[in-house]
């Protein structure tokens, strides 16, 4: 446990200043424009009157292509809004090995090249939950307001995320996410590609952590801002606290008793 709170500060106080400047206001500029989006795409769901917002908004049914489109890329701007945080220690970490391991001016444009590899990786899961969408929408299994319509979908999304916080294969994921010095260390390749290749391995290792708890939009409303943001802060604490073992089986508890229930009475 010691390892995985001196990897998160380790980067953080041997960074730079000016590379930590860099890399923190580009990642924040991201968030802020992708949380920015989400807000006004909220904002418009709720007033579907909104002139301009309803340009970037798709059909409410019968979707076609520019729809999809749509759709597509309001996961992948809110997967980035909600993830990008998250990975503050490790895409620090990555830009003090840059800094140590080559004499670039510049080492850290590198590091947003690990960023869009991570991106990449989050985009393909974008693309699964884009059409995993359109067939609970066709099937009416979901809302035009992109809500679960029964109790019973949204009880078992419910229990299958409780259920697989409490296995292995969370656990192997996380521990990758919640140690970025060792991450990078085991997994490290010089150059752009390289740079690529380890954000897309860590975008997967991410993905395996955290996709099922983003399943559970569609339980909570896919543009729902506060559920939104409540699971980008639980994403965090997994990643960053020290006695975050412990976070997973107290989760994985409360989502599988709040499934039975939900399922059972609604």
């Amino acid at each position: 446990m010691a390892e995985r709170g001196f990897d998160s500060g380790f980067a953080t106080r041997r960074l730079p200043v000016r590379d930590r400047v860099i890399v923190l206001s580009g990642l924040a500029a991201a968030a802020t424009l992708a949380w920015i989006y989400l807000l006004n795409m909220s904002w418009g769901m709720e007033h579907m009157d909104a002139g301009a917002v309803m340009l970037i908004m798709p059909r409410m049914t019968d979707w076609g292509v520019i729809d999809l489109l749509l759709v597509l890329a309001m996961w992948a701007i809110m997967m980035a809004a909600m993830m990008l945080p998250s990975i503050v220690p490790m895409v620090l970490s990555f830009a003090f090995l840059s800094r140590q391991r080559r004499a670039q001016r510049l080492p850290y444009a590198h590091t947003g090249v690990f960023v869009l590899g991570y991106l990449a990786v989050w985009s393909g899961f974008s693309l699964l939950a884009t059409l995993a969408q359109w067939g609970l929408l066709e099937a009416r299994l979901v809302t035009p307001m992109m809500v679960s319509a029964t109790p019973l979908l949204a009880g078992a999304l419910l229990i299958v995320a409780g259920v697989f916080q409490l296995t292995p294969l969370k656990h192997a994921c996380l521990s990758k996410c919640a140690s970025p010095l060792g991450f990078l260390l085991n997994e490290w390749r010089d150059g752009s590609v390289g740079a690529w290749i380890m954000g897309f391995r860590h975008g997967a290792y991410c993905v395996g952590c955290c996709g099922a708890l983003m399943a559970l939009l569609f339980v909570f409303g896919v543009m729902n801002v506060l559920w939104v943001a409540a699971l980008s802060i639980y994403v965090m604490l997994e990643k960053m606290l020290p006695q975050a073992r412990w976070l997973p089986f107290a989760e994985g508890l409360l989502l599988v008793g709040w499934g039975v229930a939900v399922a059972t009475t609604g």
